[in-house]
């Protein structure tokens, strides 16, 4: 049994530094690093990615909608169209980082508000699947387990990683309970452990209502954002080591 490892990192800004980009890389196997549309910029694309390289952590790129006030987490009325567009530039501008660096992307993972619209509306699943497709059809997509992101990706012939989650409360439905809900996130390390043994162990969760879901977990993730995240990443490493589950990159 084997597991990927992510984390939503290079997510500081200008004078703006945010998260422990240098304790969690070497604990994970997978970095999403923002793009500069919702947060990161030019610099700290440069950074992270030798980072992530000199710690032989997959590289993955994390597009988000252009809003940085609102850390890419408010939905956006946009076009499928310009969704594709977005991708794509967010795409060429880690790229042309990992070039410099002689690296590659290996994954794309969608950020925040478009990852969410993503996962329940099939055109705007189409678009990024389609953007990452004609960017470079090599690449996985990493989309919310059991929705449209996986769906869509997959009827177009792209590699899918099915994403679960240590830090986010679920739905009934699968889907993530809105962050507008004060108990969205997990903040206690020891219920996030249990969730994420059941999900990698039995392929379930357990919603937010007590409703068992079945999904399928190739990769955890955990917010770099968020208040526990070091912590929450270091004893997942752990107790999933411990279990005999095998943790490689995507």
């Amino acid at each position: 049994m084997r597991i990927d490892l992510n984390c939503d990192l290079g997510e500081a800004f200008g004078n703006y530094s945010f998260g422990g980009d240098n304790q969690i890389i070497p604990l994970i196997t997978s970095a999403n690093i923002a793009c500069g549309f919702h947060a990161g910029d030019e610099n700290v694309m440069y950074d992270t990615i030798k980072l992530a390289k000199d710690n032989g952590v997959g590289i993955g790129a994390h597009p988000g909608l252009p809003d940085l006030k609102g850390f890419g987490r408010r939905n956006m009325d946009i076009l499928p169209k310009e969704i594709y567009n977005l991708v794509i530039y967010q795409l060429g501008a880690l790229d042309g980082f990992c070039k410099v660096h002689q690296t590659r992307i290996n994954h794309v993972k969608p950020h925040g508000a478009l990852y969410n619209m993503g996962a329940k509306d099939q055109n705007i699943a189409r678009a990024i699947a389609q953007a990452v497709y004609d960017f470079d059809a090599s690449l996985v997509l990493v989309g919310l387990s059991n929705t449209l992101l996986i769906t869509e990706a997959e009827a177009l012939g792209l590699r899918t990683a099915s994403e679960v989650f240590a830090d986010r409360r679920y739905e009934d439905n699968g889907q993530l309970v809105s962050r507008k809900e004060a108990d969205a996130v997990i903040t206690n390390t020891e219920e996030a452990l249990d969730q994420v043994l059941k999900m990698v162990i039995e392929n379930k969760v357990v919603s937010k209502n007590g409703k068992e879901i079945n999904l399928k977990a190739d990769t955890i993730c955990v917010h770099g954002d968020g208040a526990h995240a070091l912590e929450f990443v270091s004893q997942i490493r752990e107790k999933l080591t411990k279990e005999g589950i095998d943790i490689q990159s995507l």
